[in-house]
């Protein structure tokens, strides 16, 4: 239920942030912007995502690192870091999270991930030892890493970019909050994409 429970909070962050890029008040009406933008971005960040299998990229990278440091010397450290260093750091969740903290100075996401990991990595200890404590350094320095390439990069967006970007992104963090709540199998990775297209439909066709 406490998993449940975060997927719901997710859900609400990721909708009321991209309804707050989409509608706009003009003179006495409220009107919606970047539903064009969502929909093309999406459908072909998707297609890109799906033609790498970023997902399964994902799941690969661990798979190879586990095996790995699974025939390491200090089996149990090096597997119990190495496993929770993968769960917590690698994944949409943190990867958005992070620039969302970077771009809008909200870190919302990455407290909720926070409150997750923590669970993860008491469970993960019970079985593999000490050596999962360790991986709050990778993490923080993954995390950090994108939060401050995000910052910096703020002050290149013009004001559409920042919008869509962060229109985009809210969506991923809805879907992120769905996989949670439901137990669904989107694949949401495969759809990060659909962020970096942001900049070059906003060239051609602006956020409309």
């Amino acid at each position: 239920m406490i998993l449940q429970a975060l997927g719901l909070r997710i859900i609400f962050i990721g909708l009321s942030g991209s309804l707050s890029q989409m509608l706009v008040i003009k003179g006495n009406s409220l009107t919606a912007r970047g539903s064009i933008l969502l929909i093309i971005t999406l459908a072909l960040g998707t297609a890109i995502g799906e033609l790498l299998d970023l997902d399964a990229g994902f799941n690969h990278l661990g798979d190879f690192l586990t095996r790995h440091f699974h025939n390491s010397e200090n089996n149990q450290f090096s597997l119990g870091f190495i496993t929770s260093t993968l769960t917590v750091s690698i994944g949409v969740m943190a990867i958005v999270g992070s620039l969302q903290d970077g771009l809008n100075h909200d870190p919302s996401i990455l407290f909720i991930r926070s409150t997750i990991d923590c669970i993860t990595v008491v469970l993960f200890a019970a079985v593999y030892g000490i050596g999962c404590a360790f991986a709050a350094l990778p993490t923080l320095i993954f995390e950090g890493g994108i939060t401050l390439l995000a910052t910096l990069i703020k002050p290149l967006l013009t004001a559409e970019m920042f919008t869509g970007i962060s229109l985009v992104g809210n969506t991923l963090i809805a879907l992120i909050g769905l996989n949670m709540l439901l137990a669904s199998k989107i694949k949401v990775a495969n759809l990060l994409p659909a962020i970096l297209l942001v900049p070059f439909y906003l060239h051609f066709w602006g956020l409309g």
